[in-house]
């Protein structure tokens, strides 16, 4: 018997392969499946069914794919909205038997309507569960969101309560293998650890606290979370099944980047210091590692992109990002910006202010100044900074017609790497007096502590 995870960083989106006597089963499996096949054939396994927990609103399912290729029956759960065209519906109690393994189904609705656990059982060594995976309903430190059914709010967020007392009357030695792990836009309170038990989360998970039913819905209902736009696109991709992923990006010279018209988006995947210190103009700066996180937020799927990074091996890994969220149309990738600059094209940069000069300007404010918060709603309510407006970061391109671009911005957020890609939304928005508050939140509370 056997058991690996596969994670897909940024998306902290967590994947499994389980199998036993030659035979094997995927759960929530992401676009880009080679590795499944490979664990499986490392295992002398074949790969005979896979699981969906929920129809995913954060990423492309492979499942489909994966199916196609290696002919498994792909499950689902129940009450999805929509036919999902390459899965059979499957509920309570369906089980399937891969040697000494059993997997069952567990409905588990709340987070999605549609959304089930997966509980293995060894039957070679005892009745008890020996694991359960989760989904999207409970996480390693937290409990799954409840708010894409706002007309049914209350409802949804006690039927996750009711779908929590069925997993955990498991019993406290089964293990906890959820979907996602902490960064993921699914839970805010995850804790960063990818293993747990139930027992362990029954103790020191804070929801699993909440064990009266109306308590927990209010403490759900009082939760902020945040839809990116491409949410809808997931959803729809993950009903009809999406296509193959070819992560590919051609070189670009600089008269290749000229070339292209307006509508290309130019992407600089390098960090947010690099982006800062000299960028191509308009580009929009999405450092590599948060490009799961804000490229939803600031792409349209329809528009061909062009990469600023690096190298080519950065320019593969962001149209591997990019690839699993549905952003396939890149058109080529631009290695550095030194042959650029050196060849007299124009550049941008960005100046980084430190503690003192946001403090020299709070307590004697320039004339047209103001200072803007990019963190997300919880983060300002929990520690907020005089005198700051507010936006968050992934909502800042709708809302630029409620800032003044004649003013100078002093952007922050917690240590400055969002307030970076916020400034290049203001730079390409056509706002010219714009700097990054370098440390934000994080240097302004050190600075508070030791004085």
């Amino acid at each position: 018997m056997f058991l690996e995870k596969i994670k897909s960083p940024g998306l902290a989106h967590l994947s499994y392969i389980i199998g036993a006597d030659g035979q094997a089963a995927v759960i929530d499996p992401r676009r880009d499946i080679d590795i499944y096949e490979e664990i499986a054939a490392a295992n002398n396994a074949r790969i005979r069914c896979i699981f969906e927990t929920h129809r995913n609103e954060d990423l492309i399912s492979g499942a489909g794919l994966l199916a196609e290729r290696c002919g498994a029956t792909v499950f689902h759960g129940p009450n999805a909205a929509g036919e999902v065209r390459y899965a059979e519906t499957a509920g309570d109690g369906k089980t399937v038997q891969l040697g000494d393994l059993r997997l069952q189904i567990m409905e588990t609705p709340g987070h999605t309507d549609d959304s089930i656990s997966i509980v293995a059982y060894d039957d070679a060594s005892g009745r008890d569960a020996v694991a359960v995976f989760s989904g999207d309903a409970l996480f390693i430190g937290d409990v799954g969101r409840t708010d894409f059914y706002p007309d049914r709010a209350e409802e949804v967020a006690g039927l996750l309560y009711d779908s929590l007392q069925r997993i955990l009357a498991l019993g406290d030695q089964a293990i906890l293998l959820p979907a996602h792990g902490a960064g993921s836009v699914c839970g805010s309170g995850m804790a960063d650890r990818e293993f747990s038990t139930l027992g362990h989360e029954r103790q020191n998970n804070a929801r699993l606290q909440i064990t009266d039913r109306d308590d927990f819905i209010k403490a759900k209902l009082a939760e902020h979370h945040y839809q990116p736009p491409y949410f809808r696109l997931m959803e729809a991709l993950n009903l009809s099944g999406a296509s193959a992923m070819h992560p590919q990006s051609a070189a670009l010279g600089i008269e290749d980047i000229k070339g292209f018209a307006d509508q290309v988006i130019r992407v600089d995947v390098r960090s947010a210091e690099a982006y800062a210190s000299a960028h191509l103009p308009g580009s929009l700066c999405i450092p590599e590692d948060m490009i799961a996180a804000f490229a939803g937020w600031l792409l349209d799927a329809e528009q061909p992109l062009v990469l600023i990074a690096e190298n080519a091996d950065q320019a593969w890994r962001a149209a591997r990002h990019l690839g699993r969220i549905g952003y396939d149309q890149i058109e080529g990738y631009l290695a550095g910006i030194m042959d650029w600059v050196t060849a007299g094209e124009p550049f941008g940069a960005v100046e980084f202010v430190n503690t003192a000069s946001v403090e020299q300007r709070l307590n004697k404010q320039p004339v047209d100044w103001q200072l803007l918060d990019v963190r997300g709603l919880e983060e300002v309510e929990a520690q907020r900074m005089p005198e700051a407006a507010h936006i968050y970061v992934g909502e800042l391109p709708a809302k630029l017609s409620q800032l003044d671009s004649n003013k100078t911005y002093t952007v922050m957020c917690g240590s400055g790497q969002r307030a970076a890609i916020a400034a290049s939304v203001l730079e390409r928005g056509g706002f010219r007096n714009v700097d990054v508050y370098l440390g934000s939140m994080a240097a302004w509370q050190q600075q508070k502590d030791v004085a």
